[in-house]
């Protein structure tokens, strides 16, 4: 039977690193929040409840255009459902002392490094483990926030246009080094034709930025399962 890491001070140390990074990306975040009308304590608050970069960063444009409750949630779930696959996926790992109100609240901030962390431990995490891991990123995540509300009513306008560049670099980041992958390049540039004519187009124009979001992050998407489906041994097929 595979033995259980249970260790909160172990989990303190793992979610260090991930917790020194969230400051960063995390600051850039509270710049582009205050940047677009919200108040510091908005902007923390958003952090502090949601932990969800790509998410908090479609969400702003939505609230400040007085975009609808509906179009918010929609938005969420179509960038956000990933989440519910990794906990899915890293409730295979969990040991025997995890309860259900454990599970809930790891999910909470189960993002993407927790997740790599979590699921490559040789052993099973338990509940100590997995909520001295979580802290750090939660606090780094929240604080950075903080740092870079602040901020942005401190520092002169042309300093923080700069850095509210950093979370776009941040999300360029991400996607260029999977575009090797050559179906993942067409959804970006399916996306980016599509976002375009969203932008650009008499009648696509006047649909609000947050549903533009969900339609080309959707369709991209279906088309390019459709077009490169991934096959049991992780390899995807273009048709």
């Amino acid at each position: 039977m595979m033995q259980e890491e249970n260790s909160f001070v172990k989990g303190i140390k793992d979610g260090l690193p991930i917790c020194f990074g969230y400051i960063s990306v995390a600051f850039a975040f509270g710049i582009f929040s205050v940047e677009n009308g919200l108040r510091v304590i908005e902007a923390l608050l958003i952090s502090m409840t949601n932990v969800t970069s790509a998410g908090q960063l479609a969400a702003v444009p939505i609230m400040v255009s007085g975009g609808t409750l509906l179009e918010l949630a929609v938005a969420q779930l179509v960038i956000n459902l990933r989440y519910a696959l990794m906990s899915v996926s890293l409730s295979q790992k969990l040991g025997s002392s995890m309860r259900m109100l454990d599970r809930f609240i790891v999910s909470f901030v189960n993002t993407d490094e927790v997740f790599a962390v979590a699921s490559s431990q040789p052993k099973r995490v338990g509940r100590r483990y997995l909520y001295g891991l979580i802290l750090p990123p939660f606090v780094g995540w929240s604080l950075g926030t903080l740092l870079g509300a602040c901020a942005g009513h401190v520092l002169p306008g042309a300093v923080t246009s700069a850095l509210g560049v950093a979370i776009y670099a941040m999300f360029i980041a991400i996607v260029i080094p999977q575009t090797k992958n050559k179906a993942t390049a067409g959804c970006v540039l399916l996306s980016i034709a599509l976002s375009c004519a969203f932008a650009f187009l008499p009648v696509l124009k006047e649909v609000q930025s947050g549903f533009a979001i969900i339609i080309c992050a959707a369709v991209a998407s279906a088309i390019f399962a459709f077009l490169a489906p991934v096959t049991q041994l992780g390899e995807e097929r273009i048709q």
